[in-house]
């Protein structure tokens, strides 16, 4: 966005975040209107699978302080067992390993200049006749299963978000989790997307369905309540 010049001297303003004409950051061109919601103001941009790698503290620091509850993995857990964040790296190493992953994340520009990661989603597609993810096993009912050995289908494997995104404005299109799932998604516009989330994360579940998601017809509350996780799909 080119940042309006008046023909005489104003009051100093911060500059717009999204302005810098070198940026190839996705720009936020209502970041500084009047009641905009700061969610606007947050870039959104593709990390690299190396720069996946160089910033795995920030991912890490980012998954402590919005992960709901802790995650389901004993695989993860070694003899004398494992921290979250050690958990979730190796999950999103081994995420990031596969064909067609793709990592979001959103930052803010702080009053220093400083950038600051605030979200992330990220997701991979999946294929009965290529790369499965075994995870999903057990979860897809018979209609996903005919879409997987078809067109396949596009699993998001996290979207991490402040607590205010997942409890506030949260069918609202410029909502932060809103942004990253329906980019994410752009190119995958054949596919389904299908997640899976811990059956006792109740407030991400109940945040999922204001987003859009729906629960399989075998991933229903009354039918999984005591399952592990439950799987929820957005088409």
């Amino acid at each position: 966005m080119t940042a309006h010049k008046p023909a005489h001297p104003a009051t100093s303003r911060p500059r717009p975040m999204g302005s810098d004409r070198n940026s190839t950051e996705e720009p936020a061109p209502h970041a500084r209107r009047r009641g905009a919601p700061p969610e606007e103001g947050e870039f959104v941009r593709a990390l690299t699978r190396r720069q996946v790698d160089d910033r795995m503290g920030e991912l890490d620091a980012l998954h402590a302080r919005t992960a709901t509850c802790a995650p389901r993995e004993p695989a993860y857990e070694g003899p004398s067992g494992q921290d979250r964040g050690t958990a979730f790296q190796r999950r999103l190493a081994e995420h990031a390993r596969r064909p067609g992953f793709e990592l979001l994340v959103a930052e803010a520009v702080g009053s220093s200049g400083a950038k600051a990661l605030t979200a992330c989603a990220y997701g991979f597609p999946v294929h009965r006749a290529g790369s499965w993810w075994r995870d999903l096993d057990g979860y897809l009912p018979e209609d996903l299963l005919h879409l997987a050995n078809g067109d396949g289908l596009f699993v998001v494997g996290g979207i991490l978000v402040e607590r205010r995104v997942r409890t506030q404005d949260q069918t609202r299109d410029w909502n932060l989790a809103r942004r990253l799932q329906k980019r994410l998604l752009g190119g995958h516009t054949g596919a389904p997307a299908v997640t899976l989330v811990d059956g006792g994360d109740l407030e991400s579940y109940r945040a999922l369905l204001a987003w859009g998601w729906r629960p399989s017809p075998a991933g229903t509350w009354g039918t999984s309540r005591f399952a592990p996780r439950r799987l929820l799909v957005l088409r």
